[in-house]
């Protein structure tokens, strides 16, 4: 599988767990990205995103979006669009 860098986390808030991403690449619902960091590495599939506390389907390069994560991400890690 392939990895394309889209991102780096910017922020996290514990309470929902979110993490705040930096956009370089576009990224949608249904993407499957891989969290990777010092001690972070996830895989989930991107099923909830926001720009300015606003749903939306998808983003482009330059966009700060905040995603739902299961575990805590640390500012920095890279964010990387997994593709077949």
């Amino acid at each position: 599988m392939a990895e394309e860098e889209v991102g780096r986390v910017s922020d996290f808030f514990a309470r929902p767990v979110v993490a705040g991403i930096e956009l370089t690449a576009p990224l949608k619902l249904g993407d499957k990205i891989h969290i990777k960091g010092y001690t972070t590495d996830l895989e989930i599939i991107v099923d909830s995103m926001q720009i300015n506390n606003v749903d939306v389907k998808e983003a482009k390069a330059g966009d700060s979006v905040g995603i739902k994560v299961p575990d805590r991400v640390r500012r920095g890690d890279q964010v990387y669009k997994v593709t077949e």
